[in-house]
């Protein structure tokens, strides 16, 4: 996965051998004939998403023929009574698993299956991932909230916390973003039914503060005031969306959740300030949206919070191999790991936020939630 992931980063940061490499690695080796379960989303959105761009920058139809081949064997996830995919699926045999997911899960992926679609010139991808955007939009509550999870088989929601963490996240994310890449108005319009909804309900003012915090997508009423990590692309999809006044608050808001340990925490309660989740996973959503506010501001300001945070990127994260996860932020503990998103987005968004704009034509791409850069067919 991690080749896939990185090569259009590499490509972009113009590390040409390393890209060549990774490039020559894939082809030769990459192969979607495994009798192994696979998680949809993660696939979709690191592998189908990451070929995809790659071949978009390279014109390297190798690199398109395996998405076409990875999207076929994904294909079958979508056979459930609702259409909404299941969690799991075998890459040879077609066998789904685990019917409860998310909307994050259910409706992340139209962005790769519209891409793919669009470029073999094959309505089936499309449609298939249109079809569970909608089936998803349509069990929304008469508030117009979104559950944290639902079962695919029966269409119910499972849980009935709402919110922009991860589960829901990016939902609302590809409901704008495929407006903006594919032109679909259904898609525009599920977010204009969307968006204020979220902020009457799941919006927070505290200490003169914007957070957005949990609530029931039933009755409106605050379950939880956490915000974290993971929440913290929101402002790139506020200001995305031409929303700056909310989304510059907000970017305040995830900076003083960064500054409050030196690094950001996976989960903070913003009424108390209690860090409830303490690690740290290299995510790169608060650099995303330091990137998207200095794109549409040119304010010196978030280049400067970038550097901050990168500064304490190294300091804290970076091994003699690589960058660690940290176990927690105030004791700085690091772990063994390094996701490949650290390569597909942290990395990108850091290098984008300091280079020339001409390195790459923002108002022509739209990135995935993974941060590969789609361009419109």
């Amino acid at each position: 996965m991690t080749p896939v992931d990185a090569l259009d980063t590499l490509i972009l940061m113009h590390l040409d051998a390393e890209a060549t490499r990774a490039q020559s690695l894939i082809v030769r080796d990459l192969s979607f004939d495994r009798d192994i379960s696979v998680k949809n989303f993660e696939i979709t959105i690191r592998l189908l998403g990451g070929l995809l761009s790659s071949y978009q920058l390279t014109g390297d139809k190798r690199l398109l023929s395996l998405a076409e081949d990875l999207g076929n064997r994904l294909l079958p996830v979508f056979d459930s009574p609702t259409g909404l995919p299941y969690v799991y699926v075998n890459l040879r045999t077609g066998q789904r698993r685990n019917a409860v997911t998310n909307p994050a899960e259910t409706a992340t992926l139209l962005l790769e299956f519209g891409t793919l679609s669009k470029l073999t010139g094959r309505p089936i991808f499309y449609e298939k991932a249109k079809h569970a955007v909608v089936e998803t939009f349509k069990r929304r509550s008469p508030l117009g909230l979104v559950g944290e999870s639902i079962n695919v088989e029966t269409g119910a929601w499972a849980t009935t916390d709402s919110h922009i963490s991860g589960g829901i996240d990016s939902y609302y994310e590809y409901l704008w973003k495929c407006w903006r890449l594919f032109g679909d108005t259904d898609c525009r319009d599920m977010w204009n039914a969307s968006i204020p909804v979220v902020n009457k309900y799941l919006a927070d003012e505290t200490r003169g503060e914007l957070w957005y915090g949990h609530a029931d997508m039933q009755t409106g009423k605050r379950r939880k005031t956490t915000y974290g990590a993971l929440d913290a692309f929101f402002p790139a999809l506020l200001a995305l969306s031409g929303d700056f006044e909310r989304a510059c608050r907000l970017q305040a808001s995830s900076f003083k959740m960064w500054n409050l340990r030196g690094v950001e925490p996976e989960i903070l309660d913003y009424r108390t300030m209690h860090v409830v989740a303490g690690s740290y996973h290299l995510r790169p959503e608060i650099v995303e949206s330091t990137y998207y506010l200095y794109h549409y501001t040119g304010d010196s300001a978030y280049r400067h919070m970038g550097e901050k945070m990168f500064d304490d990127f190294v300091k804290y994260c970076r091994t003699g191999f690589g960058y660690a996860a940290v176990a927690d932020v105030t004791s700085k503990q690091q772990l063994d790991e390094m996701e490949s998103f650290v390569l597909a987005e942290t990395f990108k968004y850091f290098y984008l936020l300091f280079a020339s704009p001409e390195t790459l034509a923002f108002d022509k791409v739209t990135f995935n939630t993974e941060a590969h850069p789609l361009k419109r067919t």
